[in-house]
């Protein structure tokens, strides 16, 4: 009951002195809203991100020959590539890899291919990539329509395709639906279309809609060489276990590739996790930053704070005399400017965290990312506020419980 008591007298106590007041709490209030607005933006943009790159298989890595740059007899540098992955290689990868994840081949076939559709041809620039039936889940891929292949179309090497928003845009006039169960020719190879991919964007300088997907077995026949690398991808269920993933990839492809214990691997294993650990890092930095301007900014706030409560303490010093005279404790005093002090600076608070949740709310609405409710920063401002409050008003309290009574109401 007495905190009650308390926080009534320092609230009617605020109404009476509404200006000076209204103008901590507003310093207040800025300085905790930007802490709060900035923070909770960079937890959009980097889930934002992280949800971006998931997508394009970050939680994931991929299987390669290893590579290394030697020096020519003329002085020179050449790059040295090791054993392609060969296809049984591959499937036994994917056959025998006992791990929470799933793995998909890839062949890349050729990236000046030209596919035409009754009147209509693209320039020779389109990618021909032949998959299996786990590649588009792997590298993160979306339907605009039609479906995957089969697992028996990627077997048996059916002439099945599944085409890029490019090439739907230059044969068929943008129209996907209209693109299922047509025929198309790439050279002189027909191939029914039975999917059509959503617009994935440029990545890497690589034109992921200008792209034509066949079955893997179609790609080995039609464009699979003694010399074809066959690309493995592995997208791991829980991207906490990614390293543990890669240990036994690395053991497996080892025994495929029939490597003795002292012989270095040669392949590469290549995680695409590392933007994601790259912008947390500089991000991290970021936020130091935030937060200790944020801190200086309270640190005005409280110097502000603190001068308000001095002059509250010297305009009520009569009052301060009546309320010793009538019995009052110095502990009473102290626990009544405390509390006034702590509301003011609560109420700031409260006001810089709804302010920060409709700026974060805003910025996700621009950057159309998910909004997060910035719990943690929230509870941060709300800790720093309640601080500020007793630091600065610990002074003013002190001296007005101190205040001699017989002084006080003479004070005029």
């Amino acid at each position: 009951m007495l905190w009650i008591e308390n926080i009534q007298i320092a609230l009617r106590n605020l109404r009476a002195n509404k200006g000076r007041a209204s103008l901590t709490i507003l310093i207040i209030a800025v300085g905790v809203m930007a802490l709060v607005a900035i923070l909770t933006s960079l937890d959009i943009l980097i889930f934002s991100l992280s949800d971006n790159f998931s997508r394009l298989g970050a939680n994931s890595f991929s299987i390669e020959p290893s590579s290394q740059v030697i020096q020519t007899s003329d002085g020179g540098r050449m790059r040295k590539r090791g054993e392609p992955i060969k296809y049984d290689q591959a499937i036994d990868f994917k056959d025998r890899f006992e791990f929470a994840a799933s793995v998909a081949i890839s062949l890349q076939c050729t990236g000046n291919a030209t596919v035409r559709f009754q009147d209509e041809k693209t320039t020779p620039t389109v990618q021909v990539m032949g998959i299996d039936e786990n590649y588009l889940a792997t590298v993160k891929y979306d339907f605009a329509s039609g479906r995957n292949f089969s697992t028996q179309e990627v077997e048996y090497g059916n002439n099945r395709a599944i085409i890029g928003s490019d090439l739907v845009n230059k044969l068929y006039k943008g129209n996907a639906n209209a693109a299922l169960n047509t025929s198309i020719s790439i050279g002189n190879v027909k191939y029914k279309v039975v999917g059509v991919l959503a617009s994935k964007g440029s990545s890497m300088n690589q034109r992921s809609d200008r792209i034509i997907l066949i079955p893997l077995m179609n790609a080995k026949s039609q464009y699979g060489t003694l010399e074809s690398n066959y690309n493995v991808n592995v997208s791991v269920n829980n991207s906490t276990e990614i390293d543990e993933a890669v240990s036994m990839a690395t053991g497996l492809m080892r025994n495929l590739r029939k490597l003795r214990a002292t012989q270095e691997n040669d392949f590469e294993i290549t995680k695409s996790d590392g933007l994601i650990d790259i912008i947390k890092e500089n991000t991290a930095t970021i936020r130091w930053g935030v937060i200790f301007i944020a801190i200086i900014t309270l640190l005005g706030a409280a110097i502000g704070l603190m001068n308000i409560m001095l002059v509250s303490v010297t305009e009520r010093t009569k009052e301060i005399g009546i309320i010793k005279a009538v019995g009052a404790t110095q502990r009473s005093i102290l626990t009544q400017f405390l509390t006034e002090a702590v509301v003011i600076c609560q109420i700031g608070g409260v006001l810089a965290a709804f302010l920060g949740i409709l700026i974060g709310f805003a910025v996700s609405a621009i950057i159309k990312g998910p909004f997060i409710i910035p719990w943690n920063w929230i509870i941060l401002a709300i800790f720093l506020c309640f601080l500020v409050g007793l630091l600065s008003g610990l002074y003013p309290a002190l001296k007005a419980s101190r205040l001699d009574p017989i002084e006080s109401l003479r004070y005029e």
